[in-house]
């Protein structure tokens, strides 16, 4: 059974706080993205937002695109708003080929702030849960009828981060909607994420890879800090680097017939954490682990 691995280009240049690595060309990334073997880049900020250049781009360095971050802002909109404040992102992601719409709600999210703490991030009101699920359930139909299905990111400092979330979020959605599964963000977050992949394993549609430093993760929690001064202090890392054991989270995905893209996102300051050299570290370790459970590329 085959897989397919990819990365992110955030490693290389933070949407988030372009004074890191806002300075490297696209072709950058692209090119260390072949040398360490990966197959497919996701979207992000460098790319252009005209898809045709895109396009070109993919095809002059023999890559896929897998999908590409939608900040939403679904909480306090309509799903009618939301669809039309997505059009250019999905047309883009179509005329590429993607496979899955990358949604996260960044309404009222703390990710960008570093004078918030983790514990102040937004939290849905226990009357909002059935609205805003209703809503979401509509745009995932939609994005399945365009062909593009939905992956609903769970992410630190927003609406939907916790395992008590995820599991909401997933029993009040329809199942055209599916989950972003993304490690880091989910140990961050202090669940069992090994529970969560193999409970939802079938909602599933999406995989990011991102380690996690423990001694950082273990400060971070006890101060209380950013999502922002947990990453400039390195939280997270390339797998390989890190203290999750990716093992017996590649086999639920083998022994599920998982066969879509798993993507190293693990975003770091460039100047400390040389993105070409990471991006090999991670291709290596997740080539290695994906080869001892049962997987091909």
């Amino acid at each position: 059974m085959k897989i397919k691995l990819g990365i992110a280009p955030i490693a290389w240049s933070n949407d988030d706080m372009p004074e890191l690595g806002g300075d490297t060309p696209i072709e950058k990334c692209l090119d260390d993205a072949i040398v360490s073997g990966f197959t497919g880049i996701e979207l992000g900020g460098k790319f252009p937002r005209n898809p045709g250049i895109t396009k070109f781009l993919l095809e002059k360095f023999n890559l896929k695109m897998p999908g590409g971050w939608y900040g939403a802002l679904l909480r306090g909109r309509s799903a009618k708003e939301e669809w039309i404040a997505l059009q250019d992102h999905l047309n883009l992601l179509k005329l590429v080929k993607a496979d899955v719409f990358i949604f996260a709600d960044v309404s009222g999210s703390i990710q960008g702030d570093q004078s918030k703490a983790l514990s102040k991030r937004p939290q849905l009101e226990k009357d909002e849960w059935k609205t805003y699920c209703e809503k979401i359930n509509e745009l995932s139909n939609r994005l399945m009828d365009e062909g593009i299905p939905m992956s609903y990111h769970e992410h630190m400092g927003t609406i939907i981060q916790t395992e008590k979330d995820v599991d909401k979020f997933i029993d009040s959605t329809n199942d055209n909607t599916f989950l972003l599964y993304d490690t880091g963000h989910l140990m961050f977050a202090q669940a069992n994420f090994e529970r969560v992949l193999k409970n939802y394993i079938s909602r599933i549609n999406h995989v990011h890879c991102k380690d996690i430093r423990k001694e950082v993760f273990i400060n971070s929690i006890n101060k209380d800090l950013s999502f922002r001064d947990s990453f400039l202090d390195g939280v997270f890392t390339v797998p390989g680097d890190g203290c999750i054991d990716y093992s017996p989270l590649i086999k639920i995905l083998n022994d599920s017939k998982y066969e879509d893209w798993l993507i190293i996102e693990a975003e770091q300051d460039p100047l400390k954490a040389n993105p070409l050299e990471y991006a090999k570290i991670g291709h290596n370790y997740l080539t290695k682990i994906v080869s001892e459970n049962g997987y091909s590329l």
